[in-house]
Parts: C-alpha cells; sequence; structure tokens
C-alpha cells in the first residue's frame, strides 16, 4: 500500500472553496461536503482518482506542509476550462497515543472551517483502484464506513450514468451510527437513493444499536447477514470486492469474511484469487 511520502507534489493548482455544507446533524460527528474550483484549465481530474490538499504546517519532525489524500465524492464537471470536484471532510479529534493530550487532525479542521471564497493548495490528480470492470455483468461488492461513502457515490453514479450496457450487481455496504449520519441515503441528502430502482443496485446499511452510547457499528452483522449471497457472487469468477474506511473496518471484513467461506485457508484462497485478478481493491484512511 502506498504511503503519503510516495506521492509526488509537484502539481499544484489553487481551488477556491465554492460550497461547504455540514451533512450531519448537530448532534453527530461532523462530517462535511465541500466543492472547490479549479480556474487552472490543465487540472482535470476524473471519477476514478483522489487529489491532495497541501497545507502549510510545522510538525515536530521537522516538516512544514502536511499533505492529505481525499478521494472525488461526486461526478467532476468541467465548464469553460473551470473543473469543479467534491470531497468529504470529517472532523478529527483523537488522543495522542504517546502525549495522552488530545490534538486535532490538520487536514480535517483547516477544511471544515473553510469558507466560501478561500483558497486552499491542492495536489495532483493520482488514481485510484476503484475501475469500472470491462466485464458488462460483472458483480462489484462495495463495502464502505463514514467519508468511506465518497469515492462509491462516484463510482455508481458513474457507473448508471456513463457506462453503457452495464447490467452486473452492485451491492453496497455501507455503515453509519443513525440513519442521519447515512451519507447520500437518507431522507435529507440522499441522491444515491435515485439508484433504488435500478435492479441492478442495493444498499444494505448497518447502523449502531445504540448510537449515543457510541457503540460501534455492527457492518459484520450486516454482511453475516447476507453470507449466502455473497459466497455465491464470490463463487463466479466476474465478482469484484471494493473496500474504503478506516483501518478497523479492514479488520472486521476480513474476520467477517473468513466465517461466512467457512474457514481462513478458503478465504485466503479466494481473496488470493481476487488480488492476482485486479478484482480486490482498498482505500484505506
Amino acid at each position: 500500500m502506498a504511503h503519503l511520502s510516495d506521492y509526488d507534489t509537484k502539481n499544484q493548482f489553487f481551488a477556491e472553496v465554492k460550497k461547504n455544507k455540514r451533512l450531519t446533524p448537530a448532534d453527530a460527528e461532523e462530517v462535511r461536503e465541500l466543492i472547490l474550483e479549479v480556474k487552472d484549465p490543465s487540472f482535470t481530474c476524473k471519477v476514478d482518482q483522489s487529489f491532495g490538499v497541501l497545507i502549510d504546517h510545522k510538525d515536530e519532525f521537522g516538516n512544514k506542509q502536511h499533505h492529505r489524500l481525499y478521494s472525488v465524492a461526486d461526478l467532476p464537471s468541467k465548464s469553460k476550462g473551470k473543473t469543479k470536484i467534491t470531497m468529504l471532510v470529517k472532523r478529527i479529534t483523537f488522543v495522542d497515543e504517546f502525549s495522552g493530550e488530545k490534538q486535532e487532525g490538520v487536514a480535517s479542521h483547516y477544511l471544515c472551517d473553510r469558507k466560501v471564497g478561500d483558497q486552499i493548495t491542492i495536489t495532483g490528480p493520482y488514481d485510484i483502484a476503484f475501475d469500472v470492470p470491462e466485464e458488462k455483468d460483472a458483480n462489484i461488492i462495495l463495502i464502505g464506513m463514514g467519508t468511506g461513502i465518497a469515492p462509491f457515490r462516484a463510482f455508481i453514479k458513474h457507473i448508471y450514468k456513463d457506462v453503457k450496457d452495464f447490467h452486473g450487481r452492485i451491492l453496497l455496504f455501507y455503515g453509519a451510527k443513525s440513519g442521519l449520519e447515512l451519507l447520500y441515503l437518507n431522507d435529507k441528502d440522499g441522491d444515491l437513493t435515485n439508484y433504488y430502482d435500478e435492479e441492478t443496485f442495493e444498499a444494505v446499511h448497518a447502523f449502531s444499536p445504540r448510537p449515543l452510547w457510541n457503540d460501534p457499528v455492527v457492518l459484520d452483522q450486516a454482511i453475516e447477514d447476507r453470507a449466502d449471497e455473497i459466497v455465491d457472487m464470490l463463487s463466479m469468477l466476474n465478482t469484484y470486492i471494493y473496500v474504503a474506511g478506516y483501518e478497523k473496518v479492514k479488520e472486521v471484513l476480513e474476520k467477517t469474511l473468513i466465517d461466512i467461506m467457512g474457514s481462513e485457508e478458503k478465504w485466503k484462497k479466494r481473496k488470493a484469487e481476487l488480488v492476482a485478478g485486479n478484482k480486490w481493491a482498498e482505500i484505506i484512511y
């Protein structure tokens, strides 16, 4: 897996904040949608790419800039040489494991606090591994949590709007603490629900049983409930699995897939086949 230090930041562009909107309710974790406009006509970003945000920030290691990658969260648009891209940002506060002090995420707080008209520096774009399969009848299992919906939102919209004759199955597993935190799949901001009438698309939601108590989201249970269906899909050679979210999502997913496949050996063998065939891809934040 590539590290941030592996990404070339020489390509830099100024982007103007055109919109900064909170998507989650006031009593939930703060997630904001930002729309950026790049006026430089040489900048082009595609639905299967990410971009970086570069912030002037000195840290204890002597670094003078902070670099963070973000997936494109909607179909990029270009008009009169200007490109608009959408991103999701979660305001992050964490406890430093060494000092025990509460710390603010550098990029998340910087971006969440931007106002309309502010300029930020972006880098890239960079390719991500969520490619639309060449097979028009491919099965695609998408698994994400929180802002991990960003690349999947763009991916799903791209397939149903731009890819001709695609008739494969798309099964999206998406977790959040509550329905209002289910980004783009709730009553307020639900543009992915536009695809519920597609016979080939289904979204499976996973919620925390007690969101006010900060219980974990039961993503594993949602997947286990569809175990027979997933095993059947994994028996087919044209099945792809794409994963986006935090490291814990990956850990829970591994354990769950071992359980539904019947053994660690069976899952490792099937996953190795997926990886070798470029049918497994992940973005872990």
